[in-house]
């Protein structure tokens, strides 16, 4: 495994970190407890250092936690980031909505408290705001209340997690210099951010955690015309419609024109997001060990060739998988 800088912060973190999301059950369907406390173990054995999780990942901050303390007692040092969710309920944040409905002070810290008690920890490593809208740059009371967290030793960095298909809604953020953090979807389809945001959070030394890498499993080859999820699961509607056949000639396509097998899908994708070099880590979702392993191993794996990245260009595919 390697290690990057995580933005100006001075901690490093894995290259591949781990995204709790799915060991929550909550929006994806099928984990369980025990298979993720075994997926989370063998990613800490492998090298991974950063786990991401959030207040709304339903009971995922709790088994992350149990993790954590069983690791540290053994001597190590596993860096959590979880987040606050929108003090209105309101996802992702529209245009309009104050700073102090989105994220009040008293909201933040009962929040983060609920967030400690459920994990059994006594601090988080970075707290980020679940959603974000620059024109809350200097309005609301958020930042003396995360200055205030952080002389606590509640928290040490404070992030923000940037909306969906967004990611200029952070430029004024990242060069306000008050974050430390932000976590964006950055992958072969989504380029956007290497226009603006990554040379930004490089510039002012802001640490960048990539999240949705695989596309939600699209990436990985796994997703053809006839796929199907089980009932009540998240991607039911990420991959609505005829957008399983969309994705399977895409990634078809992408196979093709690299001339690479169709399992080394998920390998070219991660190694893509890490092509850049303002990004500090990715994020995927690991239910299972063969899934920690097989996405661990690509830190040891050989860049991208310049031919390849110019060939992936191509693979832009502007969309958002969460409009009507």
């Amino acid at each position: 495994m390697r290690y990057r800088e995580l933005g100006r912060s001075g901690l490093s973190v894995s290259e591949i970190g781990y995204g709790a999301w799915g060991i929550g059950e909550g929006a994806w369907v099928g984990a369980t407890e025990d298979e993720s406390v075994r997926a989370l173990h063998r990613a800490v054995d492998l090298g991974v250092n950063l786990v991401d999780t959030a207040r709304g990942y339903g009971e995922s901050e709790r088994i992350v936690g149990r993790v954590v303390r069983e690791r540290a007692a053994a001597g190590d040092e596993i860096l959590v980031a979880t987040k606050v969710p929108p003090g209105n309920g309101r996802w992702p944040a529209p245009a309009g909505v104050s700073a102090q409905e989105a994220f009040s002070g008293d909201h933040i810290r009962a929040s983060l408290d609920t967030s400690l008690r459920a994990s059994g920890l006594d601090h988080f490593d970075v707290l980020q705001f679940h959603v974000w809208r620059d024109e809350w740059v200097g309005r609301g009371d958020w930042l003396e209340t995360v200055a205030d967290l952080k002389q606590q030793g509640k928290i040490r960095l404070f992030g923000v997690s940037v909306n969906d298909h967004e990611t200029d809604n952070s430029l004024a953020l990242v060069r306000s210099g008050v974050v430390d953090t932000v976590q964006v979807i950055y992958n072969i389809f989504e380029q956007t951010p290497a226009e603006s945001l990554l040379p930004a959070c490089q510039e002012h030394g802001v640490g960048v955690i990539v999240r949705v890498a695989l596309d939600e499993g699209g990436l990985t080859g796994a997703v053809t015309a006839g796929t199907t999820f089980p009932e009540g699961d998240f991607r039911n509607r990420y991959f609505r419609g005829d957008r399983p056949a969309q994705v399977e000639q895409r990634v078809r396509a992408i196979v093709d024109d690299l001339g690479i097998a169709p399992d080394a899908v998920a390998e070219t994708a991660l190694r893509y997001v890490l092509s850049a070099p303002a990004v500090s880590t990715v994020i995927p979702g690991m239910r299972s060990v063969r899934n920690v392993e097989r996405n661990t191993a690509v830190s040891d794996r050989t860049s991208l060739t310049e031919e390849q990245l110019a060939i992936l260009a191509k693979h832009r595919w502007q969309r958002n998988f969460y409009a009507s």
